[in-house]
């Protein structure tokens, strides 16, 4: 989806200002919402004064003065708060019902929806750390009072942080954060590894630092920019009886399928716990 922040005519209050709602921020600016439609609560003054100063948007230390005349809340707060916010808020959003869009893991429209008394149209969604360099993904779900106008409304604000993807049902949004939205630090996991393996191989510091770090940019600009599938481009650097064959055989023969299936299955309920926990 193109870039198209500029149709911004509402007013979005930012309800947290930490790093996801920055990174939001700054991608909506860049994309031509003027920053006198942008209002952020935020109880750190250190955070608030950060935002007023780089980016020009009004900051509030309490979040009923923030989403006073705002069309759009955005919740960027941790799940574990997000219901005495969202009570708190409960007054101010009986009129005019905002649009409610929620990055919180685990939560889900319906408690959103009823911690802020009802019949709210509420977008689920669910970004990844690399958003915070505009090359992130995101997930999201719209519940039944999403209008069209809301759905795209929701997927333009998104889209400052990177590519969409629109979840039909929400019962996989858990299964969003435990691939895409926990997926980052899979990668990191992954780079810290061969590093170490590198550096046990006898290499430097700095090269294998540089070596890895390259390699997994190189592979990831060619899964994005070709039209195969993973499992090809695997198939043609894995020349047969070579080096990367022994690599990759070592890999399957330690079960390493299996133990992605289990970690993510591991993650995706966790995001069901995280539901329960905080109804």
């Amino acid at each position: 989806m193109s870039n198209d922040n500029a149709n911004f005519s509402a007013t979005i209050a930012f309800i947290g200002g930490g790093n996801m709602a920055r990174s939001l921020i700054g991608g909506l600016i860049a994309g031509g919402t003027p920053a006198a439609s942008l209002r952020v609560a935020e109880p750190v003054a250190e955070l608030r004064e950060g935002l007023a100063r780089d980016f020009g948007v009004a900051t509030f230390d309490d979040a009923v003065a923030a989403v006073t005349g705002a069309d759009t809340w955005v919740f960027a707060v941790k799940p574990q708060v997000m219901r005495a916010v969202c009570e708190n808020l409960a007054v101010q959003a009986r009129t005019p019902q905002p649009l409610a869009i929620s990055i919180a893991a685990g939560i889900t429209a319906e408690q959103l929806d009823r911690w802020l008394g009802g019949g709210i149209a509420v977008v689920r969604c669910m970004p990844n750390t690399p958003a915070l360099l505009g090359a992130g993904v995101t997930g999201l779900y719209a519940n039944a009072e999403v209008s069209a106008d809301g759905r795209a409304q929701a997927e333009s604000l998104l889209a400052s942080a990177g590519k969409t993807v629109w979840i039909d049902g929400e019962a996989m949004m858990d299964a969003v954060t435990a691939v895409s939205g926990s997926g980052p630090a899979y990668v990191f996991l992954l780079a810290e590894a061969m590093e170490a393996a590198a550096r046990q191989q006898g290499l430097p510091d700095d090269a294998a630092r540089a070596l890895v770090l390259q390699t997994v940019l190189g592979a990831a600009r060619m899964l994005t920019e070709s039209d195969a599938p993973p499992d090809e481009l695997r198939r043609r650097v894995t020349s047969p009886g070579g080096t990367t064959q022994a690599a990759i055989e070592t890999f399957e023969a330690g079960g390493f399928r299996d133990l992605v299936v289990k970690a993510i299955d591991k993650a995706t309920e966790r995001g069901r716990q995280l539901s329960a926990a905080n109804d």
